[in-house]
């Protein structure tokens, strides 16, 4: 008899064990896709208003539970309780946008001769969603409201590390009324769950988040099946700093655009470009609002970040800094358990140095100067990645040319915004495929069926 996965939860706070959970093998995993299979031929056809009933119904028990998820986020990823509280409250708006579709999936009729032709937004089957570990409340929810309003069954398989919010929506999802087997949360490994969403043939469609290099082969492994996915993997963004900008704002934010969430953000911030005249100026502001990050324990209402999700993680990001390393200051961090790492600005850099060209997932920033836009944008744009950004400027129509020049699916001008669940998020290049969120994240979970209705005799 084979024994049981055991995986142990822990917090990376403190670094206690929360819970041990079993994980699922191949053989649970197509049990979860057969229930899901079987769910997929009642849901589909519950009627839209019925079915954006049960979503507000599910999206209201998520608003009740707020700060029991709120609290399970801060215990087993570290996030501030201010954080994790947006993110429940994220979740619930989420859903509860996305309530409003079912109703809303209209075709078209096209004129054409001899006949009527309609359109329809069909679902597309069992919808496997592989969550990382950074965002794991949120991103869950990103995936599962849009397929489920489109009459999709879901199976979320949660990151190892970070299980237990997800969980905690399915148990919601079934007190609000969602039948059984429509939205299953199924923890496990990546290679065993996450592969056999890709090879199992009633698995449709897989949604990913995390790293290019595992987004690349769900990829190729979907490709054998013509299986369509949606990918929204690394960052290495940029935040341009224009001489015109209000540097003091500029600088101010800069710290909260790369260091939230500790870094662990695929839309950080991590390479600041400053307009080469006032980087001296730039440097002196960005100093005090470094140091003043508070870092330390999450539950505590003041700190602005939390730990790193791992040792090993911590580990990697140390790598990036070694004892020779340009280190213009730091902020602090704790001393004792849990797995912290100090708010890091690195300048000047080369503009080959692993930590200015690779996504490093912690919160080390680097700092580099430009001489002008074309500059900015060379520099910007020289990487794989194309996933977010942030322009600093009082010219507005600087703002739109480098705007339009970026090579990045979100940007924002004078502030760091990447997500509103109304309007689309993803990335250029390397950073993804497709887009999720806003009224865009319905077409990745229908497909469109065109008939022809002869009116000749």
């Amino acid at each position: 008899m084979t024994e049981p996965d055991l995986y142990e939860v822990v917090n990376p706070a403190t670094e206690e064990v929360i819970t041990t959970l079993e994980l699922a093998g191949t053989a649970e995993t197509d049990a979860a896709v057969a229930r899901a299979r079987a769910a997929f031929d009642t849901w589909r056809h519950v009627a839209p208003a019925d079915r954006a009933r049960l979503l507000r119904a599910f999206a209201a028990a998520v608003d009740a539970d707020r700060e029991h998820l709120a609290a399970l986020e801060v215990a087993n990823a570290g996030h501030t309780i201010g954080n994790a509280r947006w993110e429940a409250g994220n979740a619930r708006d989420v859903i509860e946008y996305y309530a409003a579709a079912p109703e809303r999936l209209f075709g078209r009729q096209i004129p054409v001769a001899g006949g009527i032709d309609v359109t329809f937004q069909e679902p597309i089957g069992v919808v496997g969603v592989i969550v990382p570990w950074n965002f794991p409340m949120p991103i869950a929810a990103w995936a599962l409201a849009p397929a489920l309003a489109a009459g999709n069954t879901v199976i979320v398989k949660p990151a190892e590390l970070t299980p237990l919010t997800a969980l905690r929506l399915a148990e919601l999802a079934l007190e609000a009324g969602i039948p059984e087997g429509v939205l299953q949360v199924l923890p496990g490994r990546g290679p065993v769950v996450g592969g056999r969403f890709v090879t199992h043939p009633d698995v449709r469609k897989v949604v990913f988040t995390g790293s290019t290099r595992v987004g690349k082969q769900i990829m190729a492994g979907c490709a054998a099946q013509v299986k369509p996915v949606t990918l929204e993997l690394g960052g290495k963004s940029a935040n341009i700093v224009f001489a015109d900008a209000d540097l003091a704002k500029a600088a101010a934010t800069a710290p909260y655009a790369v260091f939230d969430n500790a870094g662990q953000d695929c839309c950080a911030r991590s390479r600041i470009l400053v307009e080469a005249r006032v980087l001296d100026d730039f440097m002196a502001l960005l100093e005090p609002a470094v140091r003043g990050v508070r870092v330390g324990d999450p539950t505590d209402e003041k700190t602005e970040m939390g730990p790193l999700i791992s040792a090993a993680h911590r580990e990697r990001v140390a790598s990036y800094v070694p004892d020779t390393a340009a280190v213009a200051f730091r902020g602090s961090a704790p001393d004792g358990p849990g797995f912290w790492y100090p708010p890091t600005v690195l300048a000047p850099v080369r503009h080959d140095d692993p930590a200015f060209t690779e996504e490093i997932f912690g919160p080390v920033v680097t700092v580099v100067p430009f001489r002008d836009e074309q500059d900015a944008l060379r520099i910007a744009n020289a990487t794989e990645y194309g996933l977010s950004g942030s322009i600093w400027t009082r010219d507005l129509g600087r703002a739109l040319r480098v705007s339009r020049g970026v090579e990045a699916g979100n940007l924002s001008v004078n502030s760091h915004s990447s997500v509103r669940y109304t309007t689309p998020f993803g990335g250029f290049k390397q950073s993804g495929l497709g887009r999720e969120l806003g009224p865009d994240a319905l077409d990745a979970f229908t497909q469109t069926k065109n008939v022809f209705i002869s009116t000749e005799e």
